[in-house]
């Protein structure tokens, strides 16, 4: 995706390689299985085939209506790319984790339902589409035969839609695709793609007064057939795919499975049944259980959802009950969606550069102990540690959990934020290739963020969100018998206080890889009323310095 070398210095690159190799055998030798002519399907008839990707639903679905309108056969396909779960491009971390793997399946597991429930199917193969695609294809003998799919964004599957495209033609296809990932299309914005603003405000203000959001499609009750006796395929195990399969943890706060079904009945949930939406504004950035935010971006990253949909229901939702700032914020946030998504268009392989979008150059360290650290939850900060714990386990992290760790990533600890960026791509259940790399570009300091050097207070930002600390104790139990808001702040417990609570830094939980020194203008919110004097037994890390402070005292953050 980038230009720079694969081949890069130090023992990060290794990290993850050998965790996986050997499952990654398993996926090599499940899509090596060469490809050998089977019986032929014959029909007189015009055959449409819908290449099925990041759009795992039937509602609002424009290739299935397409599809269904032209042709006399309709046949929807789903691949299992074995490049999906291989490794990230740099750091060769599982590129599909396991927590996303198991919603992935879950929702071809339920489309395939649903498409049955109307009269169709879902075809499913493991394999690289630009030669599945044309082979299936081939295998029906058909008078017209029609390829349709969904428009992707960034260069991975451009490189990939591109050689489908050209193979399919050649073999006489036709190919027609669409654009459905975003709430505004991207024909109906009020500039062409090259003038997208640099800024969200400017963007958002100018597709609110100037764009329409279109309206959903008519879905038919039942699509057209597939043709008799064309093979259906399994749907793999996790095991084949060369995914560890994992229980759900029960402290989970996205206790979902995948598929349009339990994303329709989320978006129910959270309106109609519990009118939450009506208080997402103030509750979104909580930390604990599975009402405090939507949770719909797994669901729109797998395409089970709509943005059209959700959309539209928040406007009834308005309509009938009440419009306040919590219902538009739940709209404002989709555009931030699109935002990134017509970013991306804009420039291109640019996200995925050191220097970001910007072209700004900065000196981005790789140090592997400090990075396993970080991304297992053991940096001695708790704040940092529960959310990374929570990603690891579950596959998802609220919002406000996301800024801090980027920011500590990047400004406390100095990392590459391609280390970041694809260890995100790796575990979250809701990776967006252009959401996430679109907000390590912003985090970074390297996207589109008016603010240059915004950098996030660890131990504010856990006072003002978690200030019991009771997030902190169900990620981090070492720390539970500690009392009140002290949690956010072991290192500056004595030992006696340390040893009543059960605990020895450094033995059961880490030292503090770093202490910044913005930290200490909030020791006044802690439970003690000589916490901004160091106590006998406090702990600093070695040669820590007073550097630069860039914390914004002012905003809030």
């Amino acid at each position: 995706m980038i230009s720079c070398s694969r081949s890069v210095g130090g023992r990060v690159l290794k990290l993850q390689r050998n965790h996986f190799h050997q499952n990654v055998t398993k996926l090599r030798e499940a899509s090596s299985i060469k490809v050998t002519p089977g019986k032929m399907v014959a029909t007189n008839k015009s055959v449409a085939f819908c290449w099925l990707r990041n759009d795992l639903r039937y509602h609002d679905n424009e290739i299935l209506t397409k599809a269904n309108i032209n042709a006399d056969h309709v046949v929807p396909v789903y691949c299992f790319d074995p490049r999906h779960f291989k490794g990230t491009y740099h750091f060769g971390f599982p590129k599909t984790g396991p927590h996303r793997a198991k919603f992935l399946k879950e929702s071809v597991e339920d489309l395939r339902a649903t498409l049955r429930n109307r009269g169709s199917d879902l075809v499913v193969r493991i394999g690289k589409p630009e030669e599945v695609l044309p082979f299936l294809i081939k295998s029906v003998a058909a008078t017209t035969s029609h390829l349709v799919f969904q428009e992707e964004v960034t260069k991975e599957e451009k490189d990939v839609e591109r050689s489908v495209r050209d193979r399919c033609k050649d073999a006489g296809v036709n190919v027609h695709s669409f654009w459905g990932a975003t709430l505004y299309h991207k024909t109906d914005l009020p500039f062409p793609i090259n003038k997208v603003p640099d800024t969200y405000t400017n963007f958002r203000k100018a597709v609110e007064a100037q764009s329409r959001v279109r309206g959903m499609c008519n879905m038919p009750d039942k699509l057209k057939p597939l043709p008799e006796n064309l093979d259906l395929g399994e749907i793999p195990t996790l095991s084949k795919l060369g995914v560890e399969e994992l229980p759900m943890d029960q402290r989970t706060a996205f206790p979902f499975s995948g598929g349009e079904t339990s994303g329709l009945a989320r978006v129910k949930n959270y309106l109609w049944d519990t009118n939450n939406v009506a208080n997402y504004k103030e509750t979104r950035n909580g930390l604990l259980g599975e009402a405090y935010s939507t949770k719909f971006s797994p669901w729109l990253a797998h395409g089970c959802l709509s943005p059209r949909y959700i959309f539209n229901e928040i406007k009834k939702y308005e309509s009938q009950r009440v419009a306040n700032k919590s219902t538009y914020w739940v709209i404002f946030e989709m555009i931030w969606r699109d935002y990134f998504r017509f970013v991306c268009m804009k420039f291109g392989d640019r996200v995925f550069y050191p220097s970001g979008i910007m072209g700004k150059k900065v000196h981005w360290k790789r140090n592997a102990q400090l990075f396993e650290m970080w991304k297992d939850g053991r940096t001695g900060v708790p704040f940092v540690d529960a959310n990374m714990r929570e990603l690891k386990e579950t596959g998802w992290m609220s919002n406000r959990g996301r800024q801090n760790v980027a920011s500590f990533l990047l400004k406390d600890l100095g990392l590459d934020w391609r280390l970041g960026a694809e260890w995100f791509e790796s575990q979250l259940l809701d990776h967006d290739v252009c959401s996430n790399y679109g907000n390590w570009n912003y985090a970074a300091g390297i996207g589109n963020d008016p603010r240059e050097n915004r950098k996030f207070n660890m131990v504010k930002q856990g006072l003002d969100y978690d200030p019991e600390g009771n997030f902190i104790r169900v990620w981090v139990p070492e720390l539970k018998n500690i009392k009140n808001a002290r949690i956010h702040t072991p290192w500056k417990m004595n030992i006696a206080e340390l040893t009543n609570a059960g605990v020895s830094l450094g033995e059961d939980y880490p030292k503090p890889v770093v202490i910044a020194p913005e930290w200490g203008r909030h020791d006044h919110k802690m439970n003690n009323s000589n916490s901004n004097k160091k106590q006998k037994g406090s702990w600093m890390p070695p040669g820590q310095k007073r550097g630069i402070d860039f914390y914004f005292s002012g905003n809030g953050k």
